[in-house]
């Protein structure tokens, strides 16, 4: 079977990130909810996306989007009550598996991990997804993570994803700074869930310290969504909270329009605006310094563990950074909320 154009390149830059970035930095668990129904197939399909720094965010994600089904979507009360009863259990129980309206949900867990070498952690490649035109304005949705993302362990993949796949089998923690409970639950899941699954590349902001580089944004789908939160950081969040834009000013200016309407604009805010144009001009720019800063557009990776009943839980092990809550008002059979007395 003859190989397509974009895959070969696409494989061409798998090769190339081996040898410029080989090394692997695994920087811990993220978490998600993937539902189980009749319409995919008996397939696991992404409901939240797995990104959340804990197992219990994941589970408040789901309580909303059940909540939010049961109050507009929901065809009859049977449904509604369904529905109901298991945001009852989220507000209340660390719940990791349910069944709601027939479709099954499972709390999922990845390893989020990155390629580094002798230049750090590793940048986009030329055939990520990017816009073809870069559009800057605000308010504007891109892609979201693992929208509509079915999981399917027995999907072809390229060479080197097979490769990358057998290299990680294989991968738990291990050394004196993980507690022991973690490095037994990490080897007890090469038995568990023996087979790996790689998520799509997320792509997130990175700033280089003595210790190496920090995130300092969340997750996006594509380098583009990195890009445009860093823009947005320089141009109106960083300088806010330096307080070279009083609170008092209108939410739509930014370090553009304060600089281009004074003639002697505060020269740190000039700075912010000069690193902003210098984002923008560059042709997918992954690499900006600002203020003495270095900043770059990190590429992150994910891998979900699998077993005969489907993809990863959370382990015993993880933590929780907050305990269950009810997030919503009631609702009574009719998707009416009940009001607090």
């Amino acid at each position: 079977m003859p190989v397509e154009p974009v895959e070969a390149a696409a494989e061409a830059d798998a090769v190339d990130a081996v040898t410029q970035a080989g090394d692997i930095v695994v920087r811990g668990p993220l978490f998600g909810v993937a539902a189980q129904g009749a319409e995919d197939g008996g397939r696991w399909r992404v409901v939240v996306p797995v990104t959340a720094g804990c197992a219990q965010q994941a589970r408040d994600s789901l309580n909303s989007a059940l909540w939010f089904r049961a109050k507009d979507e929901a065809r009859d009360r049977a449904e509604r009550r369904s529905l109901l009863a298991a945001v009852a259990r989220l507000e209340s129980e660390r719940v990791d598996e349910l069944t709601a309206n027939g479709t099954r949900y499972r709390v999922v867990r990845a390893e989020e991990y990155a390629g580094t070498g002798p230049d750090g952690i590793e940048q986009p490649r030329p055939t990520d997804p990017d816009p073809a035109e870069p559009d800057w304005s605000r308010g504007v949705r891109g892609p979201q993570i693992d929208e509509d993302l079915v999981l399917d362990p027995d999907a072809p993949v390229t060479p080197t994803g097979a490769l990358e796949q057998l290299a990680l089998r294989q991968l738990a923690y291990s050394g004196g700074r993980f507690p022991a409970q973690v490095i037994r639950d990490s080897r007890q899941a090469l038995d568990t869930h023996p087979d790996v699954l790689l998520l799509p590349a997320t792509f997130a902001v990175v700033e280089r310290t003595t210790r190496g580089w920090k995130p300092v944004s969340g997750p996006h789908a594509c380098p583009h969504e990195a890009r445009t939160s860093l823009d947005f950081a320089l141009t109106w969040a960083w300088p806010r909270m330096a307080g070279l834009i009083p609170v008092n000013t209108p939410t739509e200016a930014d370090a553009h329009t304060l600089t281009a309407e004074a003639g002697s604009a505060d020269p740190e805010l000039r700075e912010y605006a000069e690193a902003s144009e210098r984002l923008r001009a560059g042709r997918r720019l992954n690499r900006l310094e600002a203020r003495g800063t270095v900043y770059r557009i990190g590429r992150t990776r994910r891998l979900l563990r699998w077993g005969p009943d489907g993809p990863e839980a959370p382990r015993p092990s993880d933590t929780d950074s907050h305990e269950p809550a009810r997030i919503h008002l009631g609702l009574d059979e009719d998707g009416n909320v009940i009001p607090e007395e």
